[in-house]
């Protein structure tokens, strides 16, 4: 069976470990940047660690901003289920693609890259494209904050196209993502002489208790809605007969446009008071364009005859690599697009439907030769 040239590139990039903790993009990357260097575009490769590649592709650049697109090729690991298929193996069977990074999200950044390989001619002549390739977008953005301190991005683009798993519904925003440490201290001592000690864990549970009555005190968001708090892990003490001198307790709190970051850690932090001394694990803002936005608009009128219905206002449940690439370049309006699942991401024997890797082509195609006019 015949293969459209994303599903191609799909597959074989999905053949590239990628699982991150390490990571290890940089042959995966070569790979991508072999693909578009034989069509024309200037591709420059940026170090980030040992293994790791950054990549910005251009094309064209005459007389306005050019369009830009992004993706990362880095995956999160397996997972403890054993899996049916090649997690690794970029099998077709029947209308899916499966691998991991399949939906998150190879299949995007085979899809944009083919689609600016098939546009070329436009985008040559008018004012072109930047593709901004990550690593590391899994751990917190890495790469593409690595982009942002190295001065590594482009000095301008009009617009901004994330490929990650949306199932082709164009997206607007996403929630910010701070995730916290508070760790509490203590004395230890015998496990049957406790009173000798101060104990870690009953102060880090008494914070617990008390963060279930956490309030942002802000107003919610009309599409994303209000900020949330979720204790995610609890670990301390080492042993049984011992008095626990540590506990440590980690926090996903998911913000809403609007709301500063250290603002938020200053008011958690009050909050708990000296038991407890916060620090960040990730710190990564919210994303939005309001919909009223000339191109936005735009990208919802050519999506909809491709879906069947017009599109609304909506966000991402996730966090992207634009909230270190938007805030860089200008905060310029930012839609979330791409042919991979959502409920597929980070799962076991995941996969891409085939027939939406091409229809995102099709879709990065209108988007393109409207952006050339």
């Amino acid at each position: 069976m015949s293969t459209s040239p994303a599903v191609a590139l799909t597959q074989a990039l999905i053949r590239q470990n990628t699982v991150n903790p390490p990571g290890n993009e940089a042959q995966c990357a070569a790979l991508v940047a072999k693909r578009l260097e034989e069509s024309g575009f200037t591709v420059t490769a940026i170090p980030f660690g040992e293994g790791r590649t950054n990549l910005i592709a251009r094309i064209g650049g005459r007389d306005a901003l050019p369009i830009a697109f992004t993706g990362h090729l880095d995956t999160v690991p397996l997972g403890l289920q054993p899996w049916t298929v090649d997690p690794f193996g970029g099998d077709i069977d029947g209308d899916r693609v499966f691998g991991r990074g399949s939906s998150d999200m190879k299949g995007g950044v085979a899809a944009f890259v083919e689609a600016c390989i098939a546009h070329h001619a436009a985008l040559e002549k008018g004012p072109g494209a930047v593709l901004i390739i990550t690593a590391g977008e899994e751990t917190g953005s890495e790469g593409a904050y690595h982009l942002c301190r190295q001065a590594g991005l482009p000095d301008a683009a009009g617009a901004l196209i994330v490929a990650e798993p949306t199932s082709n519904t164009p997206l607007i925003g996403h929630k910010g993502a701070l995730w916290l440490k508070a760790v509490a201290g203590g004395v230890t001592a015998h496990g049957s002489m406790p009173e000798k000690g101060d104990n870690a864990v009953i102060k880090a549970a008494h914070a617990v208790v008390r963060l279930t009555d956490f309030d942002f005190n802000v107003q919610r968001h009309a599409v994303l809605g209000g900020p949330t708090l979720n204790i995610g892990t609890f670990h301390g003490g080492l042993n049984t007969n011992s008095v626990p001198d540590r506990a440590e307790v980690s926090l996903d709190i998911r913000t809403v446009p609007g709301q500063a970051h250290a603002s938020v850690r200053e008011m958690v932090g009050r909050f708990l008071g000296n038991e407890m001394e916060i620090s960040p694990i990730i710190d990564v803002p919210a994303v939005w364009t309001d919909p009223s936005n000339p191109w936005i608009r735009r990208v919802f009128e050519i999506m909809t005859p491709l879906l069947g219905a017009a599109p609304v206002p909506q966000g991402a449940t996730y966090f992207t690599d634009a909230s270190a690439l938007t805030p860089a370049m200008g905060n310029l309006p930012t839609v979330i697009l791409g042919p991979g699942e959502a409920a597929m991401a980070h799962q076991t024997d995941e996969y891409c439907l085939i027939w939406r890797i091409d229809q995102a082509v099709e879709a990065y195609g209108r988007i393109i030769e409207d952006w050339c006019q």
